[in-house]
């Protein structure tokens, strides 16, 4: 868990169930357990940008509770050279509970999904963390949110900036319930998976 303190100023919680289809208003937290398809802690901020695969992934969870987050629209690009609008999110640190990972797999013997479970008892932890989110549904309370904000201007978090002159946004923290989650890949400072369960399954077995 990121030792990232909350700013002195008073919270202001800004509440509402949304849902937000690509980069346009993808205003939640990176969401650190998207993060999971590894299955294994990793130590240090990993590079912001890589080529993603061909396939989108799906996350839930009972609740996000996350500190410093910001969010800009930006492209991921697949190897080949197709790509897609997302809302690239940041958030410094975040617990997880009751968390589901799924994706979708062709195999030779027919479709499997890949599922991953974890934080039953006790949250999943993560920080420094990198989402390229593509639709996000929850009910969520965001504390001191700034919305519009100039990309290259925002610093609530740790991490990469986006372009001067485009839209941006960002929060001193947030909690989110009841959360959804499609997105196209993740890079993670560090990540904690208490009651790690993996398997693959035959058919169509994804979080929601």
């Amino acid at each position: 868990m990121s030792d990232d303190s909350t700013p002195e100023s008073t919270p202001q919680a800004t509440e509402g169930g949304t849902r937000w289809r690509r980069f346009g208003l993808a205003l939640i937290p990176g969401l650190a357990a998207a993060g999971i398809l590894g299955g294994m802690t990793t130590q240090g901020m990993l590079a912001a940008s890589f080529a993603v695969s061909g396939d989108s992934f799906k996350l839930s969870a009972d609740s996000l509770r996350g500190q410093g987050f910001a969010q800009y629209g930006d492209v991921a690009t697949s190897v080949d050279e197709t790509s897609r609008p997302v809302g690239l999110s940041l958030i410094n640190s975040a617990e997880l509970d009751n968390l589901c990972m799924s994706s979708l797999v062709d195999l030779p013997i027919g479709e499997a999904t890949l599922l991953i479970t974890a934080g039953e008892d006790k949250p999943v932890e993560a920080s420094s963390m990198v989402v390229d989110v593509e639709q996000l549904d929850g009910n969520a309370t965001f504390e001191t949110i700034e919305i519009g904000r100039d990309a290259s201007t925002l610093d609530k978090v740790s991490g990469p900036k986006g372009p001067a002159g485009a839209f941006g946004l960002q929060s001193d923290g947030a909690v989110i319930d009841d959360l959804e989650l499609t997105a196209w890949s993740v890079n993670a400072g560090t990540l904690k998976l208490a009651g790690l369960n993996l398997g693959v399954q035959p058919g169509n077995h994804e979080c929601f």
